[in-house]
């Protein structure tokens, strides 16, 4: 008898078991359908007033620059700077050979005797009116008189020529600043006011930060202050700079020309700005980002930048 229930057993022990895991398997979907509920957080949202800035790229220029040439032909002597130095201005950059020079000096100082001529036209004045020398006696020694005033003159304007290139011997920096390499090397012959430079030097501190703005949105800028619906911000020539490292300077500047002119390629208007440079941090040429104040907008709602999602095709969006 037990031989012909096992079979029977054994089928009704499977579908007891079957039964079983589907119920496990109920229970376990059930919970898993069942998600935990999203955390947010909820802001209440209150009018205000808003500073709106625009970040433009640009680059440094220095804020002056100048081009050291010779004013007078002749052979360097010597070189008077440290390369990438800071001088100042008047101090001497060359020295070239001022031995012609001088002798032009020199040779300039021999003047007329002028009191000699003098002396002699006025005894002859009076003489004449005594008659006791003939007039045309008279008129040679006032004419003679006329031409050691002339000679003098000659010889004081030559004097002063010789002074003037004998001190353009000494080539002196015109500005000051951060002198550049030198071009030329002790015993290079230079020629006054020759195309090639001798060095530059570059005034760093204060430094100049040129950058551009469509001119699209400065007119909309514009209108919209004209309008009413931007006001113009009080602080709005201040200007904060950005570095290409991202990292930001930490001297404000401030703007202190828009140029009139639109380029004609880009259809964007040059914009400058100056900055504090102590530490000769900004270097000519340097890319940067410049922060610039457009206005303040009232009665607007801020949102905190996490808020906002974004559609597929790119337009924001938040949850209300």
């Amino acid at each position: 008898m037990s031989f012909k229930f096992r079979p029977l057993t054994t089928a009704a022990a499977a579908v007891c078991i079957a039964v079983a895991l589907a119920g496990c398997g109920n229970k376990q979907s059930a919970q898993q359908m069942k998600a935990p509920a999203t955390q947010v957080e909820v802001a209440q949202m209150q009018l205000a007033s808003a500073t709106l800035r625009a970040e433009l790229p640009g680059r440094t220029s220095a804020y002056r620059v100048a081009e050291v040439r010779p004013q007078v032909t002749g052979i360097i002597e010597k070189r008077q700077f440290e390369e990438g130095a800071e001088v100042k201005a008047g101090d001497s950059l060359y020295q070239i050979d001022a031995s012609l020079y001088k002798a032009q000096v020199l040779s300039a100082q021999a003047e007329a005797t002028l009191a000699l001529r003098q002396a002699d036209a006025r005894r002859s004045a009076q003489l004449v009116k005594a008659n006791a020398v003939s007039k045309q006696s008279d008129d040679s020694a006032q004419a003679q008189l006329k031409v050691a005033v002339a000679e003098v003159a000659a010889a004081k304007a030559a004097l002063e020529t010789a002074s003037i290139n004998l001190r353009y011997t000494k080539v002196t920096s015109p500005i000051s600043g951060q002198v550049s390499l030198s071009e030329v090397t002790p015993g290079a012959l230079v020629t006054a006011n020759q195309a090639s430079r001798l060095t530059v030097v570059q005034q760093l501190d204060p430094i100049y930060v040129d950058v551009t703005q469509s001119y699209d949105v400065m007119d909309k800028i514009r209108s919209n202050i004209a309008a009413g619906r931007l006001k113009a911000s009080d602080e709005g020539a201040e200007v904060t700079l950005m570095l290409d490292n991202g990292v930001a300077y930490p001297h404000k500047g401030r703007l202190t020309f828009k140029d009139a002119l639109v380029d004609q390629t880009t259809g964007t208007v040059r914009i400058r700005a100056v900055f504090p440079n102590p530490d000769r941090r900004l270097m000519p040429g340097q890319y940067v980002r410049a922060v610039i104040n457009e206005g303040v907008q009232h009665n607007i709602i801020k949102l905190d930048q996490r808020a906002t999602m974004r559609h597929t095709n790119g337009k924001p969006y938040v949850f209300v």
